[in-house]
């Protein structure tokens, strides 16, 4: 597997109401040793940047359909697919964000030819993950 970082920059609504939003910058990330994941940070202006991580599988399943079932939903907005709304729940509250569906496409295509959707782990890169975790436990 190849050791290199998948990385994207796009400007996201930070939604507060029907009639207010502002943009934020968003840096994207994925990393082949971390290979189910990607990582979004948000700038929001005066505070520290914040960063969400969740499944790949679940920003792609969240472009052509509702997807979803814990602190992150993402569902397409409009019939061609233009848009993208991605609910986050934390403790703290809640952000609705909507986003071009464009950059989002692109960032997983280039992270699908990094690391192909469904070919996340060979046989022998699980059986050394499930070592790392047993030895981890029997300390």
């Amino acid at each position: 597997m190849q050791h290199s970082t998948v990385q994207g920059h796009l400007v996201m609504n930070l939604v507060v109401s029907p009639e207010l939003s502002f943009s934020i910058v968003v840096d994207l990330a994925y990393e082949p040793g971390d290979p189910y994941a990607v990582r979004f940070t948000f700038h929001l202006p005066g505070d520290a940047p914040v960063t969400w991580v969740f499944a790949r599988e679940l920003l792609l399943d969240g472009l052509s359909g509702p997807a979803g079932e814990g602190d992150v939903h993402i569902h397409p907005v409009g019939g061609e697919l233009s848009e993208v709304c991605i609910n986050l729940h934390s403790p703290n509250g809640d952000a609705l964000l909507r986003s071009p569906a464009t950059p989002l496409i692109a960032f997983l295509a280039r992270t699908d030819r990094l690391v192909p959707m469904g070919q996340e782990l060979t046989g022998r890169e699980l059986d050394a993950q499930l070592a790392d975790i047993l030895s981890e436990n029997a300390g």
